[in-house]
């Protein structure tokens, strides 16, 4: 199973970090680093095949591609944010980690706007006038 060759690469990582953090703490913050991007490496094929499923499922509902790849947009600066946060933070770096998330956020507003634009138009004309 996948999950136990990557637990198994953290938990040695972890330990070998452990170690050299005491004598070169920068190299214990690079093979922490290169491990997680090897992690993220190793992952990308299984998102690349879960967007092919939602893709095929959005084609099958009619669901508008402008909204469907505005949302894929808004997963994947969730992820990278949080993934660089995290290593930003491994690093002791916890106030610029905290900024890497504020971006995060407020790009993901901005390229919510037209979803929550579209949503907006769709409520006003249900109501009443």
């Amino acid at each position: 199973m996948e999950i136990i060759q990557i637990v198994s690469l953290g938990l040695a990582v972890t330990v070998l970090a452990l170690i050299l953090k005491e004598q070169k703490p920068i190299f214990a913050f690079l093979l922490v680093t290169v491990t997680g991007i090897v992690i993220f490496l190793f992952l990308l094929g299984k998102i690349s095949a879960v967007i092919r499923v939602l893709e095929q499922l959005a084609d099958r509902s009619g669901v508008n591609h402008v909204f469907f790849t505005t949302i894929l947009k808004i997963i994947g600066v969730a992820y990278i944010a949080e993934f660089g946060a995290q290593i930003v933070r491994d690093a002791g770096q916890d106030s610029i980690a905290s900024k890497i998330e504020l971006t995060g956020k407020i790009l993901i507003m901005v390229m919510a706007i037209p979803i929550v634009s579209v949503i907006i138009d769709t409520v006003l004309k249900l109501m009443p006038a």
